[in-house]
């Protein structure tokens, strides 16, 4: 299955599950005990959030700084920011998930995972070494006017 028919699909499933799992705990617990627990998971998520980002930015400085390459932490900052947007969207599903991507040991396996099956590509040079090696050549003269 193609990527972004996954998305579409996680898409319309979510919110259906977000929905069932907030009623079925209100229904629990009360309508105001869930409102309160909903906004706090997103409390302490941006607080988690805020501890792991700022541990994986020392990792990825201190890595630069002995001359290695910080791919953990590179790949590790997007599953960050993806766990943070997850735990302020209101709902238990998505804080499940969200408190997923905070776990340490679970973020770094998923980082290796990427990075082993090469999940991401990366291009080699910039644009200027591409235009550079292109067929394209244009010339011309050019004079300055007052």
């Amino acid at each position: 299955m193609k990527t972004m028919q996954i998305l579409f699909i996680a898409f319309l499933i979510v919110p259906f599950v977000e929905i069932y799992v907030l009623l079925q705990v209100g229904g629990l617990i009360g309508a105001f005990p869930t409102i309160l627990l909903v906004v706090f998971t997103a409390v302490l998520g941006a607080w988690l959030l805020r501890r792991q980002g700022f541990a994986t930015w020392q990792r990825f400085q201190s890595a630069l700084a002995q001359g290695e390459i910080p791919a953990y932490e590179m790949i590790e900052g997007p599953i960050l920011l993806v766990g943070g947007a997850l735990l302020l969207t209101p709902g238990f599903f998505t804080d499940l998930l969200g408190f997923a991507c905070l776990i340490p040991t679970l973020r770094r396996k998923i980082a290796q995972y990427i990075i082993e099956h090469h999940l991401l590509q990366s291009q080699v040079g910039s644009v200027f070494q591409q235009a550079r090696n292109s067929q394209t050549i244009i010339e011309g003269e050019y004079n300055k006017q007052d």
